[in-house]
């Protein structure tokens, strides 16, 4: 053992003494590499991103530690060329024998394929070349930290550096910050000659950024020329700019006080080659024009309609009632003219997805002798009425082990005249599955198929007004959608109906924010092959048939096939179950409580589920764009069933009752539960590349009234490529059972997951993560502890996932590949958990489309 040991470390010696050579393979002799700058402030190590953003140079990248790009750069030959053209000359006849063989113009051709130059070349660009330490450079960084430092009112500050040599052609800078005492603003006197600006700026100036007694920051004079750039806009000052105002500082006076003078002199107006100056008007608007292009009538007499002050200008007949679309827009006739209104129209209108982008122009209204008018000119420009949408996919899933999916759509803008769209669409897949379950073996072998139609309108729909509620601010849309699809060879072939109606809307101005309200959904899943239960959940089959052939002295012959198997069917497993159950045959407790176990479960997948729920779900955003990496995401959702049917069950005195007791609606039991989730997503920028992306989620749905369990389809899993990596889709869980079932859910779920993204070279990203979770039964039918969350006792029973991903960049989608190991894996003994199904031969693969948070 000792002998192991010593040659491991050894190994590792050997290993970090090879890599520390190889990484200043290149940098020139007399230069050294950049190993690590540091930054002292004050005599204290400050390692702030926004302070090293300040240098001209960094280090190499670096992933844990290895400089993999460096390397990568460092393996290619630097003159390839002359290499082979050296090494053709080398030997004494080989260029000539080459030429012979191949012929010149082919020995030419050799010398720039991939294997000679090529390899080369393409490890240049991906890598990266040494970082070698410029004393130019350094001072420039040493000036910029003091740049940064006088913008934060340290005028006085002083930076120096030192560059360290370390072992091995390599260095280390250090700057040195002394920052000195701050300014402070003693203080802000205004000066503004347009007196209607001056009184706004005075409703408002104790929101102002920039306050005596506050310390000196470049930073907040920017942000209150921006602020008070936006007040005066959204206030009538249409003309403003925010180079209209400046600021006069004066740190003369007072030794480390700074005297602030704000300036807004008056408008210039510049007409020709003359120049005037004029006082800051400000505007309402007169009159609102919206003209609507109308391809179909160009050359027609122009129709004007006339609607709640509002001018409807299009070529020929208006094809939109005029309602719908001076909802859209909050530039009224009379009102002053606000900025935010302006934007907020721009929005409307691009939400109603009937139009493209708007255009709004504003030109003075001649006919106004105070010249404080302005006339709102909006162009919009219609989509296509019709559309066609024909999608085809290749598609993989736990399920199928390859498929091709397609669908073939209809789109009908403004069908009613009030800028509804109707989608009407059918899809259609059929797939490949080795399932044993599956009886047909030929290669298509199931198939899903089913159609939709989706009528949105751009506001409430509801009998009774809803603007006090929910203002057109908001920017409301409401959503009606009936579908219907059917499988085949998939599970128990299900068939499914839904009905949605549901609401949306942003509760404040940005789109950041916003609100969806299903006031129904309606789900209706009726199992079509509810016989072939123990052909498809074979776990639950081969449990009961272990069971069966233990006690088979006590079991009826006939229930056996010729492999001594029981028969799936009434004459078989049906057979079984219920004689154990009228107790024609007697078990020992734990056979009969499992046999009952895998009854309850049957019948509870088996059964045809009606869902009549309604749900809120809230979410707030941060995510400015695609390319932030610093935001978060709070999502949270409430849901509640069967009340509905429950309230028309009491009030028509519906007492019909289903073989178990419960209430049913047009001969169907219905699922009545409540549910609750929270979803929160963070992302911070580790900056060059290397983003910490983080992700909890938590969720219950109890059961109550007519219903002891959670319908299949609105319980939880664990594992899949979005999940916990390390597990399958519905392999993990309940709590520590180890997945003994085919499908695995449960209603309640705790998971967190972690993810170190980083970019390796290109458009080629890496990633490691950890994913923690899992689902238990609470508060239902099931009362076995090793399902069950009991507690904080429970919280071992989670389970971890560890591994490292690929990921390609194609800039409209990524396509990923995640290998997940079982860290953690609480289906095992409790004393045999961690790390002993940490290999490949255990790993899971994933394929994914884009991130999986």
């Amino acid at each position: 053992m000792r002998n192991k040991t010593a040659k491991i470390v050894l190994i590792i010696l050997s290993g970090l003494v090879l890599y520390s050579c190889s990484i200043t393979k290149r940098v020139p002799e007399g230069k050294r590499l950049l190993m690590k700058n540091e930054i002292q402030v004050n005599g204290e190590k400050k390692t702030e991103d926004e302070l090293k953003d300040q240098l001209y140079q960094q280090p190499n990248t670096n992933i844990l530690g290895y400089r993999l790009r460096l390397n990568l750069y460092n393996m290619a030959k630097q003159n390839a060329d002359s290499s082979y053209r050296a090494w053709l000359e080398r030997k004494p006849g080989r260029h000539e024998h080459l030429r012979r063989l191949l012929s010149e113009k082919q020995v030419q051709r050799l010398g720039k394929s991939f294997l000679v130059s090529g390899l080369s070349s393409f490890l240049k660009r991906v890598g990266e070349p040494p970082v070698v330490v410029d004393p130019y450079r350094v001072r420039k960084s040493a000036n910029r930290l003091s740049a940064y430092y006088y913008k934060k009112g340290f005028f006085r500050n002083k930076v120096g550096y030192s560059i360290d040599t370390l072992e091995g052609k390599k260095a280390q800078v250090t700057y040195n910050i002394i920052t000195g005492r701050p300014y402070i603003i003693d203080t802000l006197t205004a000066f503004i000659e347009t007196p209607a600006l001056d009184s706004l700026y005075n409703l408002s100036k104790t929101e102002s950024m920039v306050k005596p007694g506050k310390q000196y920051n470049e930073t907040d004079f920017a942000g209150e020329r921006e602020r008070l750039t936006t007040y005066f806009r959204n206030r009538g000052a249409y003309r403003f700019q925010q180079n209209f105002i400046r600021y006069i500082i004066d740190t003369v006076t007072s030794p480390y006080k700074a005297n602030v003078d704000l300036v807004i002199d008056n408008e210039t107006i510049r007409r020709g080659d003359s120049t005037t100056v004029r006082p800051f008007k400000l505007y309402k608007i007169s009159s609102v024009n919206i003209h609507i292009k109308n391809p179909s009538a160009e050359g027609q007499p122009i129709d004007t309609v006339r609607y709640k002050g509002f001018n409807l200008i299009s070529p020929g007949r208006l094809n939109y009632r005029p309602k719908a679309i001076t909802d859209a827009v909050f530039l009224s006739p009379g009102s002053p003219f606000a900025d935010f209104r302006r934007t907020l129209t721009l929005r409307y209108v691009n939400n109603l997805k009937v139009f493209f982008y708007p255009s709004i122009q504003f030109v003075e209204d001649t006919t106004d002798v105070s010249g404080s008018s302005l006339i709102t000119n909006i162009y919009l420009n219609p989509r296509k009425k019709y559309r066609f949408n024909v999608t085809a996919d290749f598609t993989h899933s736990n399920i199928q082990d390859f498929g091709i999916q397609g669908s073939l759509g209809l789109s009908i803008r403004n069908i009613f005249r009030g800028a509804e769209i109707l989608d009407l669409s059918t899809r259609g897949n059929i797939g490949s599955s080795r399932d044993l379950a599956i009886q047909d073996k030929s290669f298509f072998n199931v198939s899903e198929y089913g159609a939709d139609a989706k009528l949105s309108f751009p506001r409430i729909f509801f009998p009774f007004k809803t603007d006090r509620i929910i203002s057109k601010e908001m920017i409301p849309s409401s959503l009606l959608s009936l579908g219907v699809s059917r499988q085949r060879n998939i599970g128990l072939d299900k068939e499914n109906f839904t009905g949605i109606l549901s609401y949306n809307w942003s509760p404040r101005r940005n789109s950041r924010v916003t609100a969806r309200y299903d006031l129904f959904n309606i789900q209706y899943i009726r199992n079509v092959n509810a016989g072939a239960f123990f052909r498809v959940y074979e776990s639950s089959y081969n449990r009961l048939n272990d069971i069966a052939r233990a006690n088979q002295a006590q079991v009826n012959p006939a229930y056996f096939d010729q492999d001594n198997n029981l028969t799936i069917g009434d004459g078989g497993t049906d057979g079984f179950i219920a004689d154990v159950q009228s107790g024609n045959i007697t078990l020992n407790e734990e056979d009969k409580k499992n046999v009952n176990s895998i009854e309850e479960r049957r019948q509870r997948l088996t059964e045809n589920n009606l869902i009549f729920s309604s749900n809120f779900t809230y979410t707030t955003s941060t995510r400015q764009n695609l390319t932030d990496n610093t935001f978060f995401i709070f999502k949270t959702k409430l849901e509640t069933a069967g009340n509905t049917l429950g309230l028309l069950s009491s009030l028509t005195n519906n007492n019909n009752r289903s073989a178990s007791g419960n209430l049913t609606f047009l001969d169907v039991e219905y699922s009545q539960y409540a549910k609750v989730e929270l979803d929160l997503i963070k992302h911070f920028d580790l900056r060059r590349g290397t983003v910490l992306a983080m992700r909890a989620f938590g969720g219950i749905a109890i059961p109550y009234g007519n219903s002891n369990s959670i319908p299949f389809a609105r319980s939880y899993f664990a594992g899949g490529s979005n999940d916990n990596r390390a597990w399958q889709s519905y392999r993990l869980g309940p709590g520590r059972t180890g997945g003994r079932n085919d499908f695995n859910e449960a209603n309640l779920k705790l998971a967190y997951s972690a993810e170190l993204r980083f970019n390796l070279f290109g458009k080629m990203n890496g990633a490691i993560f950890g994913d923690l979770g899992n689902i238990w039964n609470v508060l239902d039918e099931v009362d076995d502890p090793n399902f069950t969350f009991n507690g904080f006792s429970s919280f071992k029973d989670l389970a971890l996932g560890t591994g490292f991903g690929l990921r390609y960049d194609f800039s409209f989608f990524v396509v990923r590949f995640d290998v997940g190991f079982k860290t953690y894996n609480p289906g095992r003994p409790e004393n045999d958990r961690w790390l002993k199904e940490y290999n490949f031969s255990n790993a899971v693969l994933n394929v994914g489309i884009n991130y999986p948070f």
